[in-house]
């Protein structure tokens, strides 16, 4: 009898696990040291928290300051071939406008590649 709840237990476990990890967003830290744009978006120098959502490498970025959300965007998510040092962001000045393309995450083997384009760009170069 005992056998038979722990395996009950175990399951619901299992299923409380699977499904937390099912509704989880990612997450990371972006500091920009002047004024940036994402989609659009003017972002003052400053900390901002970025989450992501999605299935797959196209997932739904949202940059949050403190609780307020100050953009919103389609990001891929991109391999990198060894994991960044620290938290980057690479910014793309060629339109004349500071624009964040990419963001990476220290200790990890996969960016945030922002915008069409350069999403597209980005995504081929790094395989």
């Amino acid at each position: 009898m005992k056998l038979n709840n722990l395996a009950k237990f175990a399951v619901l476990g299992l299923a409380v696990l699977l499904a937390t990890g099912a509704f989880a967003s990612n997450k990371g830290t972006l500091h920009v040291q002047e004024a940036v744009q994402v989609n659009g978006h003017q972002l003052p120098a400053g900390d901002y928290q970025l989450r992501w959502d999605g299935s797959g490498s196209d997932v739904q970025l949202t940059v949050m300051q403190g609780k307020k959300e100050v953009a919103k965007t389609t990001a891929k998510v991109i391999d990198l071939e060894k994991a960044s040092p620290y938290d980057t962001a690479i910014v793309d000045n060629s339109s004349g406008t500071a624009s964040v393309s990419q963001v990476r995450f220290a200790g990890k083997k996969y960016a945030l590649a922002i915008g069409g384009e350069a999403s597209a760009m980005t995504a081929s170069s790094s395989k």
